[in-house]
């Protein structure tokens, strides 16, 4: 009984697989928007966006407090690192990723960028793990 535990908690809670009125892409999709002018925005930890990020990628963390779910409320996260990217043109592309679809940080950070008037919202779901898993390019640490 205990091992059933284990192997359910483990399984993780995923977020949705759609954003509605942010456009889903794929790693190969976000690398050509990138390509266009559209900025990628990794909403990470600093020490793990230290570690290894997407070439030409914004750190902007997302602090998170609130619920792993869709009705999420956004006041008691802290997303003050989209400051970064406020004095943008709104309509300017944007893509957010963090570590993949059990990572709720790019998810939440996609709907407070569209929330906050922000026209063209991508959202990477698979984030970093998928961009590898299709040998895109990766910036690591210096050794």
């Amino acid at each position: 009984e205990a091992g059933e535990y284990k192997r359910v908690s483990e399984l993780g809670l995923f977020t949705p697989t759609a954003l509605p009125g942010v456009t889903r892409v794929s790693a190969r999709d976000a690398q050509k928007l990138q390509a266009q002018g559209a900025l990628l925005i990794d909403t990470r930890t600093e020490k793990e966006f230290a570690a290894r990020h997407i070439p030409g990628a914004v750190w902007a963390p997302y602090v998170e407090k609130s619920l792993k779910d869709i009705a999420f409320n956004a006041a008691q996260d802290d997303f003050s690192a989209l400051g970064k990217i406020d004095k943008l043109d709104t309509n300017r592309a944007v893509i957010f990723a963090c570590n993949g679809a059990e990572c709720w940080k790019s998810y939440k950070a996609a709907r407070v960028a569209q929330q906050k008037g922000f026209k063209k919202v991508h959202w990477l779901r698979g984030g970093l793990p998928e961009w590898e898993a299709e040998g895109l390019p990766v910036q690591n640490a210096a050794p």
